[in-house]
Formats: structure tokens, C-alpha cells, sequence
């Protein structure tokens, strides 16, 4: 069955979820109950596997307050956006595209946030992890103005891939991070860029960090340590849009 609780869709119940994943709709997780076995279930975990979809298992304490309805110990959260593959969506790209990889932002308010800056900045698409990241529900659509449903977001199961990816297509990879060493006005946006935003605790992952081609800082005289990433993701942003000369 379907149903929108708490400002999310959710289908819950094992035989209507795996129809929901067989049928294209756009999953954004399952939740599975904490011992849970069947061999309807076995069917499930080999549906989600097929379309890349993330699974949890959790206390069915959690479930029940996604639904109150009969929900055998499965629930299915639905993507409020349309996903896209970057692997298709980078060969469509121009010389000027502006990237902006989410290495596991998990504050919806942000995320909204961020995606509406992109979008009225012109930013080709947004990447998000399709673990560890906020969700892209209503709350995270409204926060964005809309503008979850007009820019191209790519869920990927690998952001290591995806920077290699982008490598290959000619895209320069920019990290921002109070540890960068260079000023991020004089990081050239003008060429194909990654620009990679890091999670609100840590910042970007080491892992990518290392695979940068640009650390990129934005300079602070305050005792605050950091900025909220959506407020220096949009200076870092609306950088990138002067330099293309708006």
C-alpha cells in the first residue's frame, strides 16, 4: 500500500514494495525490520540489489511511525526527484559545466538550500551519495523553492567513480576545505568543474580530498571554525558564475 506520512511517501508492505522497485518507481531507500526473513523478503533484497537501492534494517519501532499501517516489517521511502545517471549525463555536458558533488550533506534544510543557489546559478547538476545523505523528500523539495524538480540530481552508489569519471571527461575537481591552501577566488571556474562540498561535521571525505585537483579555501577572520555548507557552498558558487561572466 501507499501512502504520504509525515510529509513523505512511503509504500510499505513486502509484495507492494517490491512492485514499487520493479516498477521504476523512484526508491529512495527500504527500511526492513531487525530479524525480518522470508522468502519474499530474499525476492526483495534481490530487486534492490538490481536497481542500486539502498536497504536499512531497523527496530520496528521506526516503522511504525512511518505507517500505522500493516507494514510486514518493510517500508519504502519515495524519492520526491527524478534521479539521473551521471555516467549518461556527463556525456550531454558543455565546457562550461559546473558540478556540484554533496559528499554526504545530511541536513535536509541544507541540501534544499544548496540546490536552490545551484539552480539560480546555473549549475549543470548536483551528485549525492545514495547512502549517508538527506533525503530528497517534500521538506527537502520545499526548501529548494522547487529547485530539487528542475536540476538534474545523480545518485551514485561510488563518488570515488564518479571524480574519476569526471577526470575523464576533462573536469577539473575542486574541494572546498579550510585545510585548502589556495583562495577560492583565484581557482579558475571558467574551465569544466567538480566542485565537492563536504559533510557539516567533517567536510570532504579524505578519500576525495586526495583526489582533488584544487583545495580550495574561503577566508575567515572570526573564531567560528567553519561556515554552514550551504552558505559556502553559494560563495563558492556564485564565484563560478562571475567568472563565466553573468
Amino acid at each position: 500500500m501507499e501512502r504520504t506520512q509525515n510529509k513523505q511517501q512511503v509504500v510499505y508492505g513486502l509484495r507492494p514494495v517490491i512492485e514499487a522497485v520493479a516498477s521504476g518507481q523512484q526508491v529512495e531507500r527500504v527500511l526492513i525490520q531487525n530479524g525480518l526473513n522470508s522468502s519474499l523478503l530474499n525476492e526483495l533484497r534481490t530487486r534492490l540489489k538490481e536497481h542500486d537501492i539502498p536497504l536499512q534494517y531497523v527496530p520496528v519501532e521506526k516503522l511504525n511511525k512511518l505507517t500505522t499501517g500493516n507494514h510486514q516489517g518493510v517500508v519504502a521511502t519515495i524519492a520526491a526527484v527524478k534521479y539521473h545517471s551521471f555516467m549518461e549525463l556527463v556525456e550531454t555536458l558543455g565546457d562550461k559545466a559546473l558540478v556540484v558533488l554533496l559528499d554526504h550533506i545530511t541536513d535536509v534544510r541544507n541540501m534544499g538550500a544548496i540546490a536552490r543557489t545551484a539552480e539560480c546559478t546555473g549549475v549543470s547538476a548536483l551528485v549525492v551519495p545514495d547512502h549517508g545523505s538527506a533525503a530528497m523528500n517534500e521538506d527537502a523539495v520545499k526548501t529548494s523553492s522547487g529547485a530539487l524538480l528542475r536540476l538534474p540530481v545523480c545518485r551514485e552508489q561510488n563518488l570515488k567513480t564518479v571524480v574519476n569519471l569526471a577526470k575523464q571527461y576533462g573536469f577539473q575537481v575542486v574541494a572546498a576545505t579550510e585545510k585548502g591552501a589556495v583562495h577560492y577566488r583565484t581557482v579558475d571556474f571558467t574551465k569544466p568543474t567538480l566542485l565537492i562540498m563536504g559533510n557539516e561535521e567533517t567536510g570532504v571525505s579524505p578519500e576525495l580530498l586526495k583526489m582533488s585537483d584544487v583545495r580550495a579555501k574561503l577566508p575567515m577572520v572570526g573564531e567560528v571554525a567553519s561556515l554552514n555548507v550551504s552558505v559556502a557552498a553559494g560563495v563558492f558558487m556564485y564565484e563560478a558564475l562571475e567568472q563565466r561572466g553573468a
